[in-house]
């Protein structure tokens, strides 16, 4: 009986032990995993995922590797058009124009337009002749026009990117073969949709379904009437109907680039931007949407807003300087001075960035804690630096709040003076 008892129990125990074993998932460190998988098997040679608000890189394939770009190249085009000319300006179509490659609207020689109306068919349909009728009708020539594509490349920051035609069809001059990279054709369309003063006009175009316009007849008293020819353009940008908050968005195609993208998203206050180079040859024509959806979800999912000025707030920042040889009034040549923290224009640092859950920002804070007089007010002593990843994010400086002079020796014997006789 007391066998019988005791191995019933000895049962029992060994079942519990067993469920206990299954049960207790050991947690390294008491905390969660913050271990996040990136995004893998893209089609893509290159691709980008970009915060278009800081500029910041949030994932990269090959993403510094120039390559041919074909008609995403119209993105540039364009937002170099809308910031130096009137859309209401009137465009005649030369030979050159006339003769350019598919995609073509079919425009003809010395026919005449609104600007406004080629702006539409370049971006809605990607025509070819439109592009070069905008380029020589704002740049004078389309190398002309190429030099201010170039020039504002340099503005918003592209380091590896060099524009040759104003439609993307693969060609080459003194400066190398037209291409770029996927984190600079982020940068271009961040800009586009984020930061140029003609961002709203740019959505307004790359967002519409369709558009319908015609020839117009330019009289000699300047009078404008409607010509003879009509046309329709219709929004080849699929991907505004794929996802939620789909904002804007440029494909392109040639047999030298492959099958390109770039398009931007805006959800819950972020806005993202995703730049694919390479992305399948013919018949793979869906992959860049893939590629886009794969990217975009991922930065959804994964990057949240975090406000940089909250990091300080555990950290000992200086409120005052001791300030040696300098004029006081109790005689000690010390002075307390105190300091304050602002913005160094110097970096181009943002109050917010996108940060994964695994990431975090890390704080540097340096400061004399004893100077020298003469100080003026706003005397660098010290500096904040914000970095993520080991990238500088954001510096800030510490200066001296107020003007410190030094004692010399004619206010030495002054204060002598001063003391022996009172």
């Amino acid at each position: 009986m007391k066998n019988s008892l005791l191995h019933s129990l000895t049962f029992f125990l060994s079942l519990i032990l067993l469920f206990v074993s299954i049960s207790v998932v050991p947690v390294c460190g008491g905390q969660e995993s913050t271990e996040v998988k990136e995004p893998d098997n893209l089609y893509a040679l290159s691709a980008c995922l970009m915060d278009a608000d800081s500029g910041r890189v949030l994932f990269e394939k090959n993403g510094e590797e120039k390559r041919a770009n074909a008609s995403t190249t119209k993105t540039m085009t364009l937002i170099v058009t809308l910031e130096n000319a009137d859309l209401d300006d009137i465009v005649t179509v030369s030979e050159y124009a006339a003769r350019q490659p598919d995609v073509q609207l079919n425009i003809n020689t010395g026919e005449q337009y609104l600007l406004r109306d080629l702006c539409y068919s370049l971006m809605l349909e990607s025509h070819n002749d439109s592009a070069v009728a905008i380029a020589e009708h704002v740049g004078g020539s389309v190398e002309d026009f190429a030099k201010l594509m170039n020039q504002k490349a340099q503005e918003i920051g592209c380091t590896n990117t060099h524009f040759v035609t104003p439609n993307g069809l693969d060609a080459s001059d003194e400066g190398g073969d037209h291409g770029t990279t996927a984190e600079d054709l982020a940068k271009i369309l961040s800009y586009c949709v984020k930061k140029s003063p003609k961002s709203a006009e740019f959505l307004e175009i790359t967002r519409t379904p369709s558009y319908s316009f015609g020839n117009k007849n330019v009289a000699e008293d300047g009078t404008i009437s409607n010509g003879n020819r009509s046309f329709s353009c219709n929004n080849h940008n699929a991907f505004l109907n794929m996802m939620e908050g789909a904002l804007s968005g440029k494909t392109g195609f040639t047999g030298n680039a492959g099958y390109c993208y770039v398009g931007a998203l805006e959800s819950e206050g972020r806005t993202f931007v995703v730049a694919l180079l390479g992305c399948g040859w013919p018949n793979n024509k869906t992959y860049k949407w893939s590629d886009t959806k794969k990217l975009m979800q991922y930065g959804i999912e994964n990057y949240q807003p975090v406000v940089l000025e909250e990091q300080k707030k555990n950290e000992e920042l200086p409120k005052t300087v001791l300030v040696t040889d300098a004029k006081t009034a109790d005689y000690s040549r010390i002075q307390t001075v105190p300091v304050e923290v602002i913005e160094d224009t110097s970096v181009s640092g943002f109050e917010t960035l996108l940060l994964r859950k695994d990431e975090k920002v890390e704080l540097e804070c340096n400061w004399e804690h004893t100077l020298e007089a003469p100080l003026d007010l706003g005397t660098v002593v010290g500096g904040v630096t914000y970095r993520v990843n080991g990238e500088v994010v954001k510096k800030e400086k510490i200066v001296c709040g107020e003007y410190v002079e030094k004692c010399d020796f004619s206010w030495g014997i002054e204060r002598i003076l001063e003391r022996f006789f009172l």
